[in-house]
């Protein structure tokens, strides 16, 4: 969940280790829920991801995921993001989103 609105972001379903010690996604839990921004800051081009209700910022997206699950890598910094537990989730309100879960 975003941690700043409570929006829904991304699945622990589409989490996987790529060995760069952020949390890392093939995908978000919907398209919409996120923006792309051009980045060329620090010498770079990268594509930022931000958040869509709260349009703060979430970390970038790469090409460099694992290709079966569509190439992408979204490195996402973990302290724009709260965890809800599955067996938590009704009690959080947001019991409708555990099919993405599981």
């Amino acid at each position: 969940m975003d941690i700043t609105t409570g929006e829904p972001l991304f699945s622990s379903k589409d989490k996987y280790d790529a060995g760069c010690g952020w949390p890392s996604f093939t995908k978000p839990i919907a398209t919409e829920v996120v923006n792309y921004k051009k980045d060329s800051s620090h010498g770079m081009n990268r594509v930022e991801v931000r958040s869509r209700a709260g349009e703060a910022h979430l970390g970038h997206v790469f090409e460099d995921g694992p290709r079966d699950k569509g190439g992408l890598r979204y490195c996402i910094n973990g302290a724009s993001l709260r965890f809800i537990p599955y067996d938590k989730m009704d009690e959080e309100g947001y019991g409708e989103f555990k099919k993405y879960v599981k």
